[in-house]
């Protein structure tokens, strides 16, 4: 028998009810991912907290929370405009529960009735994948900076406020695919600079273009119309004279 059964207390009685309200009124809670479907964007989740149970006898064990499913997996996005990101097996995520039923909602969007008359259940958690415990937390964070990173660390896009400046690392390259690439200043490389389909310009004050070193050309070269590689010959007008132009 319960010991609390032989106070005849009704604060202690009232407080106990209380307690067990509470006890199934969920907000939140750590979990792990099962399993995730990028196109539902919802998941599986293991709660990662046990619950502790009473027995009708008084003794108490934990017992683990049923699997949580058709989770929708939250992505940070507004103006048509969304980050995304890989949600993997074994990822660590808080589940945030709704305090009403988002069936029909999450079915049909906008505003709608309630498709079953429940409250802070199990059954209404949203994924926010990226809350961390100590074992997974990441390696060397900047506290200076803002970062789109692996991590791992050796890859990221990196925002300085303090610089204003942006710093991307890409051990693997780095790729853009678009019609026309525009920079309004200057242009460094320090590598090699390579181009597959051609390459035009003009304008500009003083040279319009200006190399120190070696030039190797293979191929034809032109200055206004006249071939200047090996092909360009003058023609001889006898000793001290001025020569035609090229050929």
């Amino acid at each position: 028998m319960n010991r609390l059964e032989n106070l005849n207390d009704p604060g202690t009685a009232i407080g106990a009810a209380l307690r067990g309200a509470l006890a199934q009124t969920w907000t939140a809670m750590p979990a792990i991912i099962g399993e995730f479907d990028p196109v539902a964007m919802t998941c599986s989740a293991q709660p990662a907290i046990r619950a502790r149970v009473t027995a009708p006898d008084g003794q108490q064990y934990s017992k683990a929370l049923p699997l949580l499913v058709d989770c929708p997996v939250y992505f940070p996005s507004g103006g048509n405009c969304t980050l995304t990101f890989p949600v993997a097996p074994g990822d660590e995520c808080l589940v945030v529960f709704a305090s009403r039923c988002i069936d029909a909602w999450w079915q049909s969007g906008k505003v709608q009735d309630q498709a079953e008359v429940r409250m802070h259940d199990l059954s209404d958690g949203f994924v926010y994948v990226g809350v961390r415990s100590q074992p997974r937390v990441l390696p060397a964070v900047s506290t200076t900076t803002t970062q789109l990173r692996s991590d791992d660390g050796s890859t990221f896009l990196e925002l300085d406020p303090a610089a204003g400046k942006v710093k991307i690392v890409a051990p693997g390259g780095f790729e853009v695919v678009a019609p026309v690439s525009e920079f309004s200043g200057q242009v460094l490389v320090n590598g090699l600079l390579r181009y597959l389909a051609g390459l035009v310009g003009s304008g500009g004050q003083g040279d319009t273009a200006q190399i120190s070193g070696v030039l190797n050309v293979i191929g034809q070269i032109l200055a206004n119309g006249k071939r200047v590689d090996d092909t360009h010959t003058h023609i001889a007008q006898g000793a001290n004279a001025v020569t035609t132009p090229p050929n």
